[in-house]
């Protein structure tokens, strides 16, 4: 049986790996783990997106929630699971030099490779943080926009994270998650995988069960924005079930499906959020010519 300190341990192992693989190579095998098949069909291209960059694309996600999340100029975006910082420089290009970006992830390797990617970039708004986030090391009240990819599903305790979520979003603050969800039961043995819970298939939960979540926390506004089925190959399945599961477990007629869900934080005033966005390009533009927000800037 797998505990919650087991599953970490094994995430945390598996993409410490995949921290120090290319994005072909993660293509090659389910979201990054396990053995070659075609499990990139979980991936949507970032290649049409501003801001995207080839070095931070390690082919991992399950969907686009940046295109999704509504960013703004001079918001505060929060990227839970950043990897080698795919999504928060795509952010970057939608908040701009008077926003900021924080990537939080669990894994020292993949943090090290972010904060390099940030470097050649150039890019002095863009912060990596190392932390759990079912326990975010990050101020209460404080982010406008959160996004995640294809990461929850990873989580053990998903109700913590959405709890984290709502703590740091500012009210009138929203998010954008990518996710892998179900409808039906998978096998068991599928379940207890470690390798493919760390492939992104065995942590999901039930889509109803996943939105529960959301709306019991105290969201507000509770969209699906996206909805695609992924369906894992038998090369994938024979590695865990016999050909005679696997025709059951097509019978059951269980759907896999990468889901793009929206929420919101209840209250929010525009006028105070335009306020803080004022405020936050003042001191930007303070840094770099040494003035007096309000004067010369």
């Amino acid at each position: 049986m797998n505990t919650a300190e087991n599953i970490k341990s094994s995430v945390r192992e598996q993409y410490s790996k995949i921290a120090l693989q290319d994005k072909a190579t993660n293509a090659a095998s389910c979201c990054g783990v396990g053995a070659p098949g075609t499990c990139d069909i979980m991936a949507d291209s970032y290649t049409h997106l501003k801001g995207y960059n080839p070095d931070a694309d390690l082919g991992l996600g399950c969907g686009l929630p940046t295109e999704f999340a509504r960013i703004e100029t001079g918001d505060v975006v929060l990227d839970l699971g950043s990897g080698a910082g795919n999504d928060c420089f795509v952010a970057r290009a939608e908040t701009g030099a008077t926003g900021k970006v924080i990537g939080v992830d669990f894994t020292p390797t993949m943090i090290d490779r972010a904060r390099k990617n940030a470097e050649k970039l150039g890019f002095h708004n863009v912060e990596f943080r190392q932390g759990d986030i079912e326990d975010l090391p990050v101020t209460d009240n404080s982010v406008d926009v959160v996004v995640s990819n294809c990461v929850l599903n990873l989580v053990p305790d998903k109700r913590r994270v959405f709890a984290e979520i709502l703590r740091t979003l500012r009210p009138g603050g929203h998010f954008s998650i990518s996710d892998v969800v179900l409808v039906g039961a998978l096998p068991e043995k599928v379940v207890e995988s470690a390798e493919l819970y760390a492939g992104c298939v065995a942590g999901a939960i039930q889509l109803d069960e996943y939105l529960q979540i959301i709306n019991e926390t105290g969201f507000q506004n509770v969209t699906l924005q996206k909805q695609k089925p992924i369906l894992l190959p038998d090369e994938i399945l024979l590695q865990y079930l016999s050909e005679a599961e696997i025709r059951a477990f097509v019978e059951t007629g269980t759907g896999i499906f990468s889901v793009t869900v929206y929420a919101e934080k209840e209250g929010g005033d525009n006028a105070a959020k335009t306020e803080n966005r004022l405020k936050a390009k003042q001191a930007v533009l303070s840094e770099t010519c040494g003035c007096t927000p309000g004067t010369c800037c």
